[in-house]
Parts: C-alpha cells; sequence; structure tokens
C-alpha cells in the first residue's frame, strides 16, 4: 500500500500523522506468499502465516506437544484494511482512537501485517487477554519460543504504548 493511501487511512481515523516516530514503530510491509496454519478454534477462520513462519510454528508447536502443552494458533496474517476494519468497529463502539491504539497498532504498523506475527493461546484460554499470562503454555512459550525464532513483541511497560499482549509473538528468522 502506498505512503500516500495509508497517510488518507490514518486521517479518516484520526491517527496522529507522527504516529510511528511517536511509538518507536517502523511501517510493516503486507507478506505477499502465504500457506495456511490450520483454523482459529473459535470461529473456524483459515489463519496463514509466511512459509518460514509457519514452518518454525509447527517446530515449535510439537516440540511444546512434547512436553503436554497445547498451542492453539488464534490469529495470524491481517492485511492493511483489515486492520483499518477493526479500528474503525472500535471507535463505532464509542472507544477514542486513543484508547484503540494502546490496544491495536496502527493501519500499516501492525506486525500481523507481515504474515509473521501469531496471536497464540491454549485450550485453557483462547481469549486474546491477559489471563493467558497465567497458564502453563505461556510458562513454556517464555523458556523456549527464542529457540524457534519467536519473542514477544509487546511485554509489559514496551516503548510503544501497546497493552500488554502475552498471546501476540513474532518470529525473526
Amino acid at each position: 500500500m502506498s505512503s500516500t493511501r495509508l497517510r488518507a487511512i490514518h486521517r479518516t481515523l484520526g491517527i496522529p500523522s507522527d504516529y510511528g516516530a511517536r511509538r518507536g514503530l517502523g511501517p510493516q510491509r503486507e507478506a505477499v506468499s502465504l500457506v495456511s496454519i490450520g483454523r482459529t478454534p473459535d470461529d473456524g477462520k483459515i489463519l496463514r502465516l509466511t512459509p518460514r513462519t509457519a514452518a518454525a510454528w509447527q517446530r515449535m508447536r510439537e516440540a511444546a506437544a512434547c512436553d503436554g502443552l497445547v498451542l492453539l494458533p488464534l490469529s495470524g496474517f491481517r492485511s492493511v484494511r483489515r486492520q483499518t476494519q477493526i479500528i474503525r468497529s472500535k471507535l463505532a463502539a464509542g472507544q477514542t482512537i486513543a484508547d484503540v491504539l494502546r490496544l491495536v497498532a496502527a493501519p500499516g504498523y501492525s506486525e500481523h501485517h507481515t504474515g509473521r506475527a501469531i496471536d497464540i493461546g491454549s485450550p485453557e484460554n483462547i481469549e486474546l487477554d491477559e489471563r493467558f499470562a497465567r497458564t502453563a503454555a505461556f510458562r513454556w512459550l517464555r523458556r523456549r519460543a527464542g529457540a524457534f525464532g519467536f519473542r514477544l513483541s509487546y511485554p509489559r511497560r514496551n516503548p510503544h504504548g501497546i497493552a500488554y499482549e502475552p498471546w501476540h509473538w513474532c518470529w525473526g528468522g
């Protein structure tokens, strides 16, 4: 997506023009090549990641299973268009743009655009909320995800002004 188009989207949503600089976030390109990694446990939507991320996810998921844990994919690739829709729906529900941007990265800045970010849950918690941090699956990820190339993107008190997201992991290769 062109930077002109992205600026226009930001203007219509009320996102400050210095959002990226102020948050310490760089623009994220949308992935072109994606593969399916399965379906969401709640509504059965197909989830996609880049091929290399999908392979790393599969290895990590198998390692967790060997340790008796189930890791569930809750969200993967998300287009700029979908990110825009999410923000519009939150604004329509009465949230302010400042509140929304504490929970969701602005269109063009989400790691989900890259196809390398995955939101992870477990059978004990398939909600995108902080309760996931109290699960055995999260404790396993904290210890082992780095060995598979994944990092927790938004820890507590992260410099980006985004709320703690124990479920959001990004593969770096």
